[in-house]
Formats: structure tokens, sequence, C-alpha cells
């Protein structure tokens, strides 16, 4: 086999991530489907929720997650200064859930949740679940990287909600 590194193939669009090719990087970036899931955390101002893809298994023993919020976000410092934070992942059923938790959503108003015995909001049925006190915080350029030890899990049966190419979505098996 021969290989012609200069070459692009299959019609791809080759480019160097920069500024200039921020649209290009966030598309290539959206081919790669991610679940969706809403991480909350308790501040002295009340219960605080962000829908999020950026969740990441990262080792069984010890139990470890993360999560990416962006700095920009009005809601980063209260993410990064909370010692407990829970990540819900949503079932495909659970669009509406996506859209309350978003910039503008209605988050925790007129919304039933539970508490944890750590105060983090919970919120019932959604398809998986992990309780987790705060390990570390890593800077990631304009996100911070948030690890996990997992408190506590839970899960459910059902298909999970995917995000892909800018919008919602179910998984698919491949016949």
């Amino acid at each position: 086999m021969t290989s012609n590194n200069s070459m692009p193939s299959h019609d791809e669009h080759r480019f160097v991530p920069d500024a200039a090719n921020a649209r290009s990087f966030r598309t290539a970036l959206g081919n790669f489907p991610t679940g969706i899931t809403v991480v909350t955390a308790q501040t002295p101002g009340g219960p605080i929720g962000m829908t999020v893809n950026s969740f990441s298994s990262v080792s069984l023993d010890p139990p470890l997650i993360l999560w990416s919020p962006a700095k920009t976000s009005s809601r980063h410092d209260f993410f990064a200064g909370a010692t407990h934070f829970a990540i819900h992942v949503l079932g495909a059923d659970q669009g509406d859930l996506s859209s309350r938790f978003t910039r503008g959503g209605l988050g925790f108003e007129e919304f039933s949740w539970d508490e944890n015995p750590e105060g983090v909001p919970i919120i019932p049925g959604t398809l998986s679940r992990f309780e987790c006190e705060r390990a570390s915080i890593y800077d990631g350029g304009d996100h911070s990287i948030l690890l996990g030890r997992v408190l506590r899990a839970a899960h459910r049966d059902g298909e999970p909600l995917c995000f892909a190419r800018g919008a919602l979505g179910r998984f698919a098996v491949a016949s």
C-alpha cells in the first residue's frame, strides 16, 4: 500500500485549526456523535444546571469521569467552584430537559427535583446519573476540565439522546 499524505482523499476538506477556520473545526468535531447530559450543582443562590455534551468516562478504578464547561459560560465559575456535582445522561425522550438547561432555558424554574446527601440537585428519571465529588480541575484552553470521582451511580433501560452535526437524535444500531 502506498500513502501520499499531500493528496486529499474522498473529497475531504483539510485545514489547520485556527481562528480563520473555526467553523471548519466545529464542523469536523460535529461529525463525532455524543450523548447529552445535564450537569447540576448547588450554589448559595440555589440549584443550577447546564446542558453538556463534553462528558467522558476516565477510569473504572477509581471511578472517574470528566466534563468541560466553557470559561465564557455565566455558570462556569459556579461549577468550577462546586465541590460536588451530578451528571445526568438524557434518554431519547428527554429533549425537553436538554432545552431547559441551555442558555436562556428555564433551568430549575417550576421543575421538580430531588437532592442527594451532598445537597446536589438530582433530576429523577434520566437514563443514567453520576453523583460526583470534584477530584481535580485543569485548564483546557477556552474550557476547564473538571474531573469527578463518582460517589454513586444509577441507570435505567432506554435509548440515549444523541447530538451530532448540531442536531439532537437517536442512536440506531448498525445492521
